[in-house]
């Protein structure tokens, strides 16, 4: 765990120039508006250490799959997100010197991240080695109120220099791939380049796959806050395009740019039409202007955060932290378009190739549900629908039959593109956190129209794989399910993992019980779905229940816990303690043969179940497996620590959760898992807001009722928040009273620990708060 950025409840803020962190905080200072990101480098060229990162949404590049010598079943190709030309690119030149703060001395640096109001801020005082001495002040706004837009105000005041002094916005597509197996690897066509007397452009097409991006930019010009109208040069270079502006200053004078960047894709716009669009979007951003553009910026901001906001009473650490993941998170996802997904990384690294992984359905699902009445998890839900016939023909390749669907564990566009066997073709629990996750939405909404629509031909195909996927074992008299790779994957190619097999019965269970609802309720619906799917209802719906009834699910009775998977208890169970300080995380330091036989547990497995399913379990019940398994887990996983987090909670251990969850919360900010120049872990940051949610104030669902039963860490004073439900939104505050307010909605009955309450619009609800028995 690392500590350098300044705490503060709603910035990011580096108040020195460190650059042995400098991909570090290029991750932490990443912006982006969901159409579009790029890490935190400068925008002027920097010679030293660095990993400068620029992503589109939706831009894909095909990779040839590399594998071993067993290639049967395994995918062609390994969709990657590709590092985009570099839009923000500004350089500053003096007479005979270059701006380049690897080379010039830092005299003073701060950089600041306003979460708030979602611009990035950078002042520094420099000397360059001649003696000239210049502040820069640095705007960078990723706009979130008009997705194709870039805007960046670049200021320098001379301090003590006499002479001319040239900004330089330009594009440069002269961009490789950063990825460890191509570090260098060339991705983009440049299709064309130009300028005109106000506006440059870049149109380009990356290798292999014909998708398209145009950039275009024009700017203002002032000096002494008076707009110039300055005669730039211009550049056309094969990869560069863009303009010099000079012009002569002396000690005092200062002069600033406002760059409008537009980028336009062929995801949105006809690919004729690229030139032409972004173009003009950018001549209207300059005509808006900076001022009009800033402040509808700020309001977007401003509606994200009335909605997802929550505060924290006297923990700057945990507040700041908490933010910070929604901000990324809303950075990184707008909602508006079902063709997109979550990369794990978002537009802050190549890592994961900017892939789909199930992250999206147990965490980030789960967070739009319940933070916002808009339809982002619906649009989530639909991705995964859109993609069923890939995800039908990723378990034909596999063997699987009459429809039978396996989801990919790493996707783009539906087809699997993992190629580690151990992953690809055994961490298949997958399958059921698509199911759970279109539950989710109905418990949440109260509609059943999605399922009936679309989740229900879902449920079935994924049903149909796990009918096919378990054996029967005559020994055991029992369903079992071989050769899996659990969420914790610290154990490859087991036997019976409990997770797996319980969250099969889950999502058989799940299926069986949606059958009989819609087609009592939506006769139409049912009759269509079993037309399409071919569905024999009374043959797979009969086996279905006999899988649930006869499932093997490992226990160890003496314990009272839930075995992760056959084998597991025959190694030395000890705790995280007994591993040396400098040995961690064991994924950077251990071989792969020493951690399978260690009992160390990459994530939460057993608890994974516990969590989810929360509603089968009793209190005791989850005690002993938490008392078990989360001495022996390393969390070296981002998705883990939330879920931890929240069983702590859940069985009274507060201050254990309250660890746990500043654990999920600062994962990025404090580089606990020492990968943070990789990118940000954007799709697990909701886990923060979930800990918080169906932790300390322990949301439930429960026989169709809403529940909540608070606790509150000692370091805080107070903590609230907004959460939806059945179309209601509530706002609920936990201090020394629980305060609980429908904002929206009339009416809705809520059990707050034993009692159950009457809520109606605009009446503040009151109770006392509960101290742990």
């Amino acid at each position: 765990m690392k500590k350098y950025l300044k705490t503060d409840e709603w910035n990011i803020i580096e108040d020195s120039f460190q650059a042995d962190r400098m991909r570090w905080s290029e991750s932490i200072f990443s912006l982006g508006n969901g159409r579009f990101g790029q890490r935190g480098h400068f925008e002027e060229p920097y010679s030293s250490d660095s990993y400068r990162g620029a992503f589109v949404a939706g831009i894909t590049f095909l990779d040839k799959t590399r594998v071993g010598w067993w290639k049967n079943g395994f995918p062609q190709f390994y969709t990657r997100i590709p590092n985009a030309p570099d839009w923000s690119r500004i350089g500053l030149r003096l007479i005979d010197e270059e701006l380049d703060l690897a080379q010039w001395y830092v005299d003073s640096f701060n950089r600041r991240l306003d979460m708030k109001e979602g611009i990035s801020y950078r002042d520094a005082e420099v000397t360059s080695p001649r003696g000239n001495k210049l502040r820069l002040h640095v705007e960078h706004i990723a706009d979130m109120s008009r997705p194709d837009l870039c805007l960046i105000k670049y200021s320098v005041t001379s301090l003590n220099y006499a002479g001319k002094m040239s900004l330089v916005p330009i594009f440069d597509g002269d961009i490789a791939g950063r990825t460890e197996e191509h570090p260098q690897e060339k991705i983009w066509n440049i299709l064309r380049s130009g300028t005109t007397s106000d506006c440059a452009y870049l149109w380009t097409q990356t290798r292999r796959e014909d998708a398209q991006i145009c950039y275009a930019m024009t700017y203002r010009f002032s000096k002494n806050g008076k707009e110039t109208f300055a005669n730039p040069i211009r550049i056309e270079k094969e990869k560069q395009a863009g303009f010099s502006i000079g012009i002569e200053v002396k000690p005092g004078d200062t002069i600033a740019l406002v760059k409008y960047i537009a980028i336009a894709s062929s995801l949105y716009y006809e690919r004729q039409d690229l030139i032409e669009q972004s173009v003009a979007e950018a001549r209207k951003a300059k005509n808006i202007g900076w001022d009009a553009l800033v402040q509808e910026h700020r309001q977007a901001w401003q509606e994200i955060w009335d909605e997802t906001d929550v505060t924290i009473e006297g923990d700057p650490e945990a507040q700041q932290g908490i933010r910070y993941n929604i901000f990324q998170l809303y950075q990184t996802y707008r909602g508006d378009d079902p063709r997109l997904n979550i990369g794990p990384k978002g537009f802050t690294g190549e890592k994961y190739g900017g892939n789909t992984y199930w992250n999206t359905e147990l965490c980030c699902v789960p967070f739009f549900l319940l933070s916002t009445p808009k339809k982002i998890a619906e649009n989530l839900l639909m991705y995964r629908y859109k993609q069923l016939p890939k995800a039908i023909e990723n378990a034909r390749k596999l063997g699987f039959g009459n429809g039978a669907a396996l989801f990919p564990q790493v996707t783009s566009n539906g087809e699997e593109c993992h190629s580690e066997w151990e992953i690809t073709f055994e961490e298949i629990h997958r399958n059921s956190i698509i199911v759970y996750a279109i539950l989710q939405h109905a418990t949440l909404t109260g509609s059943l129209e999605y399922i009936a629509r679309y989740g229900l031909e879902v449920m079935i195909a994924v049903s149909r794989f796990w009918s096919q996927r378990v054996s029967f074992s005559q020994p055991k008299q029992k369903y079992v399910i071989l050769g899996v790779t659990g969420p914790n994957e610290y154990e490859n190619n087991v036997d019976n993992n409990w997770y797996t097999n319980y969250s099969c019965t889950r999502c058989l269970r799940t299926t069986l019980s949606f059958l009989e609802i819609i087609a009592r309720q939506y006769p139409d619906e049912y009759a269509r779905v079993r037309r399409i799917t071919n569905l024999n209802y009374a043959e797979e719906s009969g086996r279905w229940q006999d899988i649930i009834e006869r499932m093997y699910l490992p226990e160890d009775p003496e314990r009272g816990i839930f075995v992760q998977n056959d084998g597991y208890m025959d190694k030395i169970l000890q705790s995280t303690d007994a591993i040396p300080a400098d040995e961690q995380p064991i994924n950077q330091h251990w071989s792969w043969d020493r951690i399978l036989r260690s009992c160390y547990i990459k994530q939460s497995d057993v608890l994974l179940g516990l969590y989810l399913y929360y509603f089968n379990f009793d209190t005791e019940t989850i005690r002993r497996n938490f008392e078990f398994y989360e001495p022996m887990t390393v969390h070296e996983s981002s998705l883990s620590p939330h879920i931890h987090a929240i069983l702590a909670a859940r069985i009274g251990k507060v201050e254990e959760a309250y660890r746990l969850f500043l654990h999920a919360t600062r994962l990025d900010l404090d580089d606990y898992n020492n990968e943070g120049d990789q990118g940000l872990h954007i799709t697990s940051m909701p886990g923060s807001w979930l800990a918080v949610v169906r932790g300390f104030a322990g949301f439930q669902i429960e026989n169709n009722l809403l529940k909540i039963e608070p606790v509150i860490p000692a370091k805080w004073s107070g903590y609230s928040f907004k959460v939806n439900y059945l179309g209601n939104t509530l706002h609920i505050r936990v201090g020394k009273e629980i305060t609980i307010r429908l904002t929206a909605g009339n009416m809705l009955n809520i059990q707050v620990y034993q009692d159950v309450y009457e809520l109606r619009q605009g009446t503040d609800l009151s109770v006392g708060l509960q101290p742990l028995s």
